[in-house]
């Protein structure tokens, strides 16, 4: 259980936008920051986050909350876990006590596999320190490709020690359910025919270890090196899929990378673990593998949210280097902008950074880059020769290339550079552009229902209009001014009910001074509101309470002690009017009046809008009271009248014309 202080102290010390800027490349936005959603595939950025209130929006998911809401979403965190990671970022102490078996077997599934991850992590990496077979063979191995000790620290690589299951049984012994060591991958389970004991094996025995973490630093999974000549067993070896591991989703190196990548805006992709863990030593840290799989999109998008721009770095002597050019296509697709480095034959990332400087490698990089047109074209005239078809399939291969990019002024830039390297007329390759849209428009067409012929008459399905909750929308807006202004002190208009000279009512204003809460409270008692949505109600009872309590009342603090599902909704209510910000209409010599300008105005029309709204239905249901003609009705009668009076001054009050 963490402490109270402990939660305290994480809420008060983490910043949002850095936490999110780990994950999401944030550019500033007025007073606030936006990026592309990292829960949809979108291309214009809808994710919000604001410094201010500490809260975050998504509004292409609808998702939102604080700094904590963000890591459960996102990392699939629990609250705990989430405390826990903010508390490592910051550098805060946090009591963690030694988890029971009992402990372990509640914890659930997902978690379950988390937990024997870690463990494992931290197993291979002592195994390979202080084990005097880890020592002789694993650590020298990693010696031998250069590896510093703090580098073998930093990416936790470890080793599995060449026995059966000398890893089962160490982790079956410390508590560990055989269930969980089997669904990770960890370890192999074969039953035995004959009905005896079942058979368990270390999968990665006598390998290296390169345990593969998730953006956040969760173990997900591990990829294993044999370091013997055994040509029946695979150099590497990776975790099976798991429900915490899937390869294709997942980029080696992505944790200590991110925020490189955001800072350079550029990412280096290369192949195997050693390429990063060898250039991450050199000094370049934005670089992340696909670990040996053929690159796919959600790996892509992994990086899109980071930064624009990938360099893939391939080896000099790259086997079937046309067949990679296929994950080009991808990045392209995903609107990314794309070059491509070749090192010299002979080498490759690992081998190239490992032989030369900081500064020569990042010379090389900077002088050998190639935009993938130029690559492509360079790549596939070697090929063509003096071949006129071939040549013709290259020019193809490479327009279908360009087809692939979302925004058409780039398009129409690589055309032009395209028909300048190919040297074939800018006309042709346009229509050949055309072509290819066109042949991919007709076959979305044929996946799409078939629309109607055009002139044909067709009857329109009327749709039901949706009907505006109206006390819906006055509870949220009273939550936003508390949320807002509630601790403000204004001069609030009060309207007293009195009758006049000659016998009308008449409402006459009296000026008060009271917090924006008090005013709010203290009406809505007096009328005798209550709030009908539950949420609403929640929240508003924890925040009068609070605003009572605490004279320096900090929203941030007050999310803190609220469940993930009001924090949301808090998030939604505060964030909503964010996506129609004006921004810089100052240069254009126009000022538009600040929010918080007329906050005492706005409080009292929102409280008279939510009383005619009452009173208005309050009337409707004495009207359907007097449908009875038998019966006598007067004093009914006389009631709907003194509201409609009431009604009428409260509207004349509002500005508004009653039909």
């Amino acid at each position: 259980m963490i402490s109270k202080s402990t939660i305290d102290q994480v809420y008060e010390t983490a910043r949002l936008e850095e936490v999110i800027g780990d994950f999401v490349q944030l550019k500033k936005s007025g007073s606030n920051f936006k990026g592309l959603s990292p829960f949809t595939d979108e291309r214009s950025p809808s994710f919000m986050v604001s410094p201010v209130k500490q809260i975050w929006k998504d509004f292409s998911s609808g998702k939102g909350g604080n700094v904590v809401a963000f890591l459960m979403e996102h990392e699939h965190f629990t609250y705990p876990e989430a405390i826990k990671y903010l508390a490592k970022k910051y550098n805060i102490e946090i009591e963690e006590t030694e988890q029971s078996n009992e402990q372990k077997e509640e914890a659930n599934e997902r978690e379950s596999m988390y937990l024997v991850s870690e463990y494992a992590q931290k197993y291979f990496s002592e195994t390979l320190k202080e084990t005097e077979l880890g020592k002789a063979i694993g650590l020298s191995y990693f010696k031998e490709r250069g590896f510093t000790d703090d580098t073998i620290e930093r990416f936790a690589l470890g080793y599995c020690l060449d026995q059966w299951d000398s890893f089962t049984k160490t982790a079956l012994d410390k508590g560990y359910q055989l269930k969980y060591l089997e669904k990770t991958g960890l370890t192999i389970v074969k039953e035995n025919e004959g009905g005896g004991e079942t058979k368990k094996f270390d999968r990665f025995k006598g390998r290296v270890m390169f345990p593969i973490q998730s953006m956040s630093g969760r173990v997900l999974g591990f990829g294993g090196r044999i370091l013997t000549n055994d040509k029946k067993a695979a150099k590497y070896l990776n975790s099976p899929e798991s429900d915490i591991y899937h390869k294709s989703k997942v980029l080696y190196g992505i944790y200590h990378a991110k925020q490189a990548i955001a800072k350079e805006d550029n990412c280096y992709l290369v192949e195997g673990y050693t390429d990063v863990i060898q250039f991450y030593q050199r000094g370049i840290h934005n670089v992340v593998a696909s670990s040996g799989t053929a690159l796919t999109p959600d790996q892509i998008r992994l990086v899109n949210r980071l930064t624009k721009n990938i360099t893939v770095l391939f080896d000099g002597d790259a086997a079937g280097l046309r067949a990679s050019l296929r994950g080009i296509d991808l990045i392209l697709e995903q609107g990314m902008n794309v070059k491509i480095c070749t090192f010299p034959e002979g080498e490759d990332p690992d081998s190239f950074s490992k032989n030369n400087s900081y500064e020569d490698v990042v010379a090389y990089l900077q002088d050998n880059s190639k935009d993938f047109i130029q690559f492509k074209a360079s790549l596939l005239v070697k090929e063509a020769a003096n071949d006129p078809i071939k040549r013709a399939d290259t020019v193809r291969d490479i327009v279908n290339s360009i087809s692939k990019i979302p925004d058409r002024i780039k398009r129409e830039i690589y055309i032009q550079e395209c028909a300048s390297i190919m040297n074939i007329s800018e006309a042709v390759l346009f229509n050949t552009l055309a072509q290819i849209g066109k042949k991919d428009s007709a076959e979305a067409a044929k996946k799409a229902p078939q629309e109607q012929r055009a002139f044909e008459v067709v009857k329109n399905d009327k749709k039901d209009v949706v009907k505006v909750d109206v006390q819906y929308e006055l509870e949220r807006k009273l939550i936003e001014l508390l949320l807002l202004y509630g601790n403000q002190k204004q001069k609030f208009e009060d309207l007293i009910l009195k009758e006049n000279e000659s016998g009308d009512l008449v409402l006459e204003p009296e000026v008060m001074e009271a917090k924006v809460y008090e005013k709010i409270y203290l009406d809505l008692q007096e009328d005798e509101i209550e709030l009908t949505h539950e949420q609403f109600k929640n929240i508003y009872y924890k925040l009068i309470e609070g605003l009572n309590e605490k004279e320096d009342f900090a929203i941030n603090s007050f999310m803190a002690e609220l469940d993930q599902e009001l924090v949301s909704e808090i998030s939604s209510i505060l964030m909503e009017e964010e996506k129609y910000m004006l921004h810089d209409w100052e240069r254009k010599d126009i000022y538009p009046k600040e929010k918080g300008a007329g906050v005492a105005q706005l409080v009292s029309e929102t409280i008279l809008t939510l009383r005619c709204f009452l009173i208005k239905r309050r009337i409707d249901v004495l009207q359907q009271n007097t449908q009875n003609m038998e019966e006598d009705h007067r004093e009914t009668l006389e009631e709907i009248m003194n509201y409609l009076q009431l009604n009428k001054l409260l509207n004349k009050k509002l500005n508004r014309v009653l039909s």
